[in-house]
């Protein structure tokens, strides 16, 4: 399930000035895949860790920097510069995942591992963001967001039984994707974006604030 997903489909009904809701969810998904840098902050609940945030600036190559949060305390910091991954876990996420406690200095430091070491499940994540076309939309009347008038688009999916989505597109200007929202049987999550091409200030740590694993 990727929420930041532009939808291609049509239910038949709906436009938005002369664009079809299939138009309409092509032309947002090619503007998202194109932009050279983005902010993406998501919140989602339900799951087994209870509530999980995370906001990311990213290149959507090979240059971002990931905060993630969880309900119980845990943070972990990525920082990821070409070939380069920085990791900060804090305490909390350290005895969460059963690490041994060795002392709030080392805690507060970054460890340096190349990328190619990065493993799923080990809490390192990719810059880029996929924007790929599925399910069927339906389009509904606008909506201001935040001030920003927007053409919601509802979506279902076979593969996701249960499971819709909402995604509101700029509706004046280029056709961003601004927010999507996941209502499933167990899992809902609110997804929004900004920053759309703002220049990306992504730095590694400083020397002696790292360790190098490598």
């Amino acid at each position: 399930m990727t929420a930041a997903a532009a939808v291609v489909g049509c239910s038949g009904s709906g436009t938005a000035k002369g664009r079809s809701a299939e138009k309409l969810l092509h032309d947002a998904n090619s503007t998202m895949g194109a932009l050279r840098s983005l902010t993406i902050d998501s919140k989602t609940t339900g799951g087994t860790g209870g509530t999980t945030s995370s906001h990311q600036t990213t290149d959507l190559k090979h240059t971002c920097a990931t905060e993630t949060t969880w309900t119980s305390g845990a943070v972990f910091e990525q920082i990821r510069i070409g070939d380069t991954d920085y990791a900060r876990p804090n305490a909390a996420y350290l005895k969460a995942a059963g690490h041994p406690m060795t002392g709030a200095r080392q805690q507060s430091r970054w460890v340096k591992t190349p990328t190619s070491d990065a493993t799923p499940g080990d809490g390192l994540v990719e810059c880029t963001r996929e924007f790929a076309s599925f399910g069927k939309a339906h389009q509904n009347d606008p909506v201001d967001l935040d001030g920003t008038r927007t053409i919601p688009l509802q979506v279902t999916d076979d593969a996701d039984k249960g499971g819709t989505y909402t995604f509101y597109i700029a509706a004046e200007g280029k056709p961003y994707i601004l927010k999507v929202l996941y209502k499933g049987s167990r899992l809902q999550s609110t997804t929004s974006f900004s920053a759309f091409d703002k220049p990306l200030d992504v730095r590694a740590p400083a020397a002696t604030e790292v360790v190098d694993m490598g």
